[in-house]
């Protein structure tokens, strides 16, 4: 983006940042009070306002029944978003809540709250008021717990989730900026407690930030990398592509199960590792798996493929992993569902 970080946004830019939703059917914004998502909502309706054509924007406000405050803070951004000519409503999390990782849980419900709201509406994207600092933050998260390239590229501009796509207009604007459009429209904001409380670990982070700034690893580094691991990421999930077609090709027109274990053992190890991820989502019945674990899968395949040669239908390697069994011949590799452990209820 142009100008400086602590300058507002401008018209001009607002437009250059929604362009790519100019023909979308409608647009639920998710506006919770803060100076992010206030400014999104700000800079969505000043975009709107200014096109012949283009999408119904609606303001959903979610009160995840967590604090006090909340639905004060929501009735304020009723008032903010009637004077901006757009529909409003409050969404609330009701029931028990977790004792433990309650902000995961928090999340998990809005954005399920949300696409509902969506999908009510008729929109066809929830747009979310991420920011370069939000980016920078999930990098190190995504770090600090030892992610693969997948992870490292942190959040896309667009993604699918729950039905509906989930748009982050915003991710490459600094926070700061956000906060000087709102100074310049004069807009109070409500400033979220937890956002600064250390039992979490954004906030923890947040509070590394200047240190490491300081050291060169900003945000505008750390969003770098998140750019150029998604590019690498998409790069190998085109390989991963090929190898699977090509592995497909070897077996045209046979129906036997699996594929061909030497040809599989012959791809590269990441390759390995991302079909392996593929098809046991495909296959299993317990949710996608730990990447730590098909990395473990994956050399426990080679191992067993070193051995001593045997009968090539002697199985030398057999287990479950998410749901699916695994199993490897001198010539195949199989995975298929895992039969349901005994006195599952189904």
């Amino acid at each position: 983006m142009s100008g400086t970080d602590h300058e507002a946004v401008s018209a001009t830019e607002a437009r250059r940042l929604f362009a790519d939703w100019k023909a979308a059917p409608a647009i639920v914004l998710a506006v919770s009070g803060g100076p992010d998502s206030l400014a999104l909502m700000w800079l969505a309706a000043r975009w709107r306002k200014a096109l012949k054509r283009g999408p119904a924007l609606a303001v959903v406000t979610v009160d995840h029944g967590l604090r006090p405050e909340a639905a004060a803070e929501a009735r304020a951004v009723k008032r903010l978003a009637a004077s901006l000519d757009l529909p409003h409503r409050t969404l609330r999390w009701s029931g028990d809540k977790p004792s433990t990782g309650i902000q995961a849980a928090a999340r998990g419900a809005r954005y399920r709250l949300l696409a509902k709201a969506a999908k009510t509406l008729g929109a066809s994207h929830v747009m979310t008021a991420h920011t370069r600092d939000d980016q920078a933050e999930t990098v190190l998260m995504r770090l600090s717990r030892g992610s693969g390239i997948a992870g490292l590229a942190a959040m896309a501009r667009e993604i699918e989730r729950d039905g509906v796509v989930l748009a982050r207009p915003l991710l490459d604007v600094p926070k700061a900026r956000l906060i000087a459009t709102l100074a310049k429209a004069r807009i109070a904001f409500a400033t979220d407690p937890s956002n600064a409380d250390p039992r979490f670990t954004r906030p923890r982070l947040r509070e590394l930030m200047p240190q490491l700034a300081a050291e060169g690893c900003d945000a505008r580094s750390l969003v770098r990398l998140a750019v150029r691991a998604a590019r690498a990421d998409a790069a190998l999930e085109l390989m991963t592509d090929g190898a699977e077609q090509f592995l497909a090709s070897l077996d045209a027109g046979s129906e036997r199960p699996g594929v061909n274990a030497r040809a599989f053992l012959g791809l590269a190890a990441e390759i390995q590792i991302r079909l392996l991820l593929r098809t046991l989502s495909r296959h299993g019945h317990e949710g996608p798996p730990e990447l730590g674990k098909v990395e473990a899968l994956a050399e426990a395949l080679s191992q067993a493929a070193a051995r001593r040669p045997q009968a090539a239908a002697k199985i030398r390697l057999k287990q479950t992993l998410a749901g699916a069994v695994i199993s490897l011949t001198g010539d195949r590799l199989v995975i298929v569902p895992a039969p349901p452990r005994r006195g599952r209820v189904r």
